[in-house]
């Protein structure tokens, strides 16, 4: 892979001599794009006990997302409104005009090829609450590594099988050793990033602006982080256009 092959708003290390490193494989999912959160908050009733917020928060993630665009429209229709509204069997079908065993038997399809088709997570741990002390210690020190392009704490804080995707892009890097080698070309060169938090699908996020001496910092990506327990076990990389999306600026003022 060159940079030649990426979007220009992707290019954010486009430094002459310096070449990434080959992905590892390619993603199925090209136009995935991330949902802030403060959309949806009211949209659900909140549901009213740990496992059910679990449940609810995975059927708003990315991964769950990825997933849910390959499906047929009637079966995403059938598990959007039962698994992620909440409505009962009956009012879907009234809603889809079918009959209520053809519903029920839409959505036990839609759930078996949504878990076929779900990248597996095995030996992964839940990730922490939304908003808790755990997820945000784990989100301060990859924001402060981040920030100081310290390679060996934003190591320290991946699983093995970490995966960097990067829609629109169909290729991505998964493993830490590789995770680790395309980083290392990235910081090396000596570019340096201000990250702005906020949260899309549930999950923790970050608009990236590049540091430039006494000027302006300009937006050159968006960061979502997949947790599992007290590790980051996937990051999705999206173009720098969702940044209003998310309320964030597409630059910022000199620091």
């Amino acid at each position: 892979m060159t940079l030649a092959e990426w979007p220009a708003d992707a290019q954010e290390w486009n430094i002459p001599g310096v070449e990434l490193p080959e992905p590892t494989r390619r993603g199925e999912v090209v136009w995935l794009q991330p949902f802030p959160d403060a959309l949806l908050e009211g949209a659900v009733d909140v549901p009213p006990g740990p496992e059910a917020r679990y449940e609810q928060t995975e059927a708003i993630s990315l991964a769950f997302v990825t997933a849910l665009q390959l499906l047929p429209p009637r079966q995403v229709a059938v598990l959007i409104l039962r698994d992620v509204l909440g409505f009962h069997a009956s009012e879907v079908a009234g809603m889809l005009e079918v009959t209520l065993e053809s519903a029920n038997s839409t959505l036990k399809r839609a759930r078996a090829s949504l878990q076929r088709r779900q990248q597996p997570a095995a030996g992964h741990q839940p990730p922490p609450a939304a908003g808790s002390p755990a997820e945000g210690a784990i989100v301060a020190m990859f924001a402060r590594a981040w920030e100081s392009a310290d390679l060996d704490a934003l190591v320290a804080l991946l699983t093995d099988d970490v995966f960097i995707a990067m829609p629109p892009e169909p290729f991505g890097y998964e493993g830490r050793d590789a995770v680790a080698r395309y980083w290392a070309r990235q910081f090396g060169a000596g570019r340096r990033f201000d990250l702005v938090p906020t949260r899309a699908n549930g999950q923790p996020a970050f608009g990236a602006y590049l540091r430039v001496p006494a000027g302006v910092r300009h937006a050159t990506g968006f960061y979502v982080l997949t947790l599992a327990g007290d590790r980051i076990c996937a990051m999705t990389r999206f173009e720098a256009s969702v940044l209003p999306w998310f309320g964030l600026p597409r630059s910022l003022p000199a620091r």
